[in-house]
């Protein structure tokens, strides 16, 4: 762990330009039944792990993440396993890129994650949930607030995350893999920490981007009618 205020006078030195190399991307580990991935979007990313066969959420954590030169940082935002690590900064010297359009590796710590095939989509990006229909009336939300949904998707994954970091919360996450086609958005779950009997289920929605934000009309995994706005995050 290093200082948080080191952390920021060191990113005054790096080149942003080498963040492209995972910018849209996703990266998987199988170990035996347990899946690891990490989806990055920007400068933010997450990391999961589950058991997928037996529909078992193990753990995620997450926030932002510099990739230079000089190695390899992360700011967690949100931990599901330890809280206290929470605004914590991490730095790992030890990584390794070898990334082209489809397919590429990861080096990361001493392990090594595989790249998702590439999934162009309007969606791919890293968004947090601005407003959202409670009995017929949309009910907008402050997206700089500490508490936060916010949902990843890049590479054809996806995953959406409850926490508050000021308060060091976590609420729920899943995720699995997505496609958009013709306005269809449609969510494959692989885990959910909430209800692992939704593993294995699909979620079609209708959507379109207006004047850049995600609007998102279906219905939930309970089957409850579902309308949400989601924002880009920019910080």
């Amino acid at each position: 762990m290093i200082n948080f205020f080191l952390f920021f006078l060191v990113l005054s030195f790096f080149n942003m330009d080498e963040t492209n190399l995972l910018k849209d991307t996703s990266w998987f580990l199988n170990n035996k039944s347990i899946n690891e991935v990490r989806i990055y979007y920007d400068n933010f990313f997450s990391s999961s792990k589950y058991d997928k066969d037996n529909k078992k959420f193990i753990s995620t954590y997450g926030g932002t993440y510099v990739l230079s030169k000089e190695g390899y940082y992360e700011v967690i935002e949100f931990n599901s396993s330890d809280s206290s690590l929470v605004g914590d900064t991490i730095y790992i010297s030890n990584i390794n890129l070898n990334v082209n359009k489809d397919y590429g590796s990861m080096y990361l710590d001493g392990i090594v994650y595989e790249k998702f095939k590439n999934y162009n989509s309007t969606l791919s990006g890293s968004w947090l949930m601005s407003g959202i229909e409670r009995g017929g009336e949309i009910r907008m939300r402050d997206v700089n607030r500490s508490r936060k949904t916010m949902k990843m998707l890049a590479g054809g994954r996806f995953q959406w995350i409850a926490y508050d970091i000021d308060k060091k919360g976590f609420y729920g996450t899943g995720g699995g893999i997505f496609t958009s086609e013709n306005g269809k958005y449609i969510e494959n779950i692989e885990f959910f920490s909430r209800d692992n009997s939704k593993v294995g289920i699909s979620l079609e929605f209708n959507f379109e981007v207006k004047e850049g934000d995600w609007h998102h009309k279906g219905f939930s995994s309970k089957g409850d009618p579902k309308y949400e706005i989601w924002t880009q995050r920019k910080q």
